[in-house]
């Protein structure tokens, strides 16, 4: 009994020791097989029909680009010509919908007020509040009532129409684009403004627009007062693959002014942008330097700066009244940039500036990108500011 079972499992021993060395070989060669066989069967059938509905989905947008090149020029800039701003741009409307005048003005229209006096007085009241100015805003309210009171006007809406009018044609005067002379070779603009306005941003959306446009850009980085301004506006020339001169820090502006134009005359650009420090237009000092760098950009010839470009900053109010009658007494204003006219700005400076100057205002900034620099359109920028209904 012993031996059988003591022999027994040995016996099953044996035989469980066998089958596993048996079974190993044939698991060997039966897995290979699928396992090559497994990924061929299943890419087939589900690789193909996943990309290929994606392929003509990502081809079917591509049409739309029949639509970019007639906005890709300066159709942006009249965003009023059309009901909707172009597939990945912002119109005027959506840039400005959130400034103060925008609010006041359009919550005075929507509530369809009677044709009277009070609706005189608070129009007045709107126009005031969003620093359009007393001149500008006087001017307005006067032509309204002598309009009103020869009955000329069936109801608040046809009066509030005849504002629009006259908001535009206020603006009309000064709605002048900037044109390059192409004969002056370097055709020289530069740019003046208090501090904190945007003037090196501005220089580096101007060298983008006028690169597209096919100029040869070079840059001066006049600005040698604030620090790390040279290394912006340095950074802007190689995102638009524009030269940039510069010198160190506390260098002469006009000095660095003066071998920017030699430097653009013999390299054959076409436009030479001049970044200048920003000054309060209280700082005597700094704002003689000013006529300095103009006089000597004038060794080179007559009428040169070709274009002395201010950048206002809209925020600021009536204060830009003041800033630019300095600024243009002391270097002769031929342009306006009026920059942050989007957000919380008021954006009725715009009308105070073009009634007490009349300079051309060239360029306005309604968002930080750099197509958000758009040449000034008087009826797209009343029209952002009134009620949808009535632009129409």
């Amino acid at each position: 009994m012993r031996v059988f079972s003591d022999n027994r499992p040995h016996m099953v021993n044996w035989f469980w020791r066998k089958k596993p060395a048996e079974s190993e070989k044939p698991a060997e060669q039966p897995t290979a097989p699928p396992v090559t066989a497994e990924p061929v069967l299943s890419d087939i059938p589900f690789v193909p029909p996943t990309p290929a509905p994606e392929a003509e989905k990502t081809q079917a947008p591509t049409p739309p680009a029949e639509a970019a090149p007639a906005s890709s020029a300066d159709d942006p800039d009249y965003a009023h010509a059309a009901p909707a701003a172009p597939a990945g741009k912002i119109g005027w409307r959506e840039r400005l919908k959130g400034s103060s005048f925008a609010k006041s003005l359009g919550g005075l229209f929507s509530r369809n007020p009677k044709l009277d006096e009070s609706l005189l007085e608070e129009i007045e009241t709107a126009l005031l509040t969003a620093d359009v100015g007393i001149k500008a805003t006087t001017t307005l309210v006067e032509d309204l009532r002598t309009r009103m009171n020869r009955r000329e006007f069936a109801d608040a809406s046809a009066l509030l129409a005849a504002l629009r009018e006259d908001l535009i044609a206020m603006l009309r005067p000064v709605a002048k684009p900037l044109q390059i002379d192409r004969n002056a070779r370097p055709f020289v603009i530069l740019t003046i403004g208090v501090n904190g306005v945007g003037k090196t941003t501005t220089i580096g959306k101007l060298a983008r627009r006028f690169s597209q446009d096919g100029h040869q850009i070079m840059l001066a980085a006049g600005d040698t007062f604030r620090a790390a301004a040279v290394a912006q506006l340095q950074a802007w020339g190689e995102r638009n693959g524009v030269h940039v001169v510069a010198q160190g820090q506390d260098a002469d502006a006009a000095a660095v002014a003066f071998d920017a134009y030699s430097s653009a005359r013999a390299r054959g650009s076409s436009i030479l942008i001049a970044d200048t420090a920003g000054r309060l237009h209280t700082q005597g000092g700094l704002m003689d330097e000013l006529g300095k760098i103009v006089r000597v950009l004038g060794k080179h010839g007559a009428g040169i700066p070709h274009e002395v470009l201010m950048v206002i900053d809209g925020t600021t109010g009536q204060n830009a009244i003041s800033q630019l009658r300095a600024f243009n007494a002391k270097v002769p204003v031929t342009g306006l940039v009026v920059t942050k006219l989007d957000g919380t700005a008021k954006g009725g400076v715009v009308f105070a500036l073009a009634r007490e100057f009349g300079i051309p205002i060239r360029y306005a900034g309604i968002g930080e990108r750099p197509e958000d620099l758009r040449i000034f359109d008087p009826e797209a920028f009343v029209d952002a500011l009134l009620p949808e209904s009535l632009s129409q």
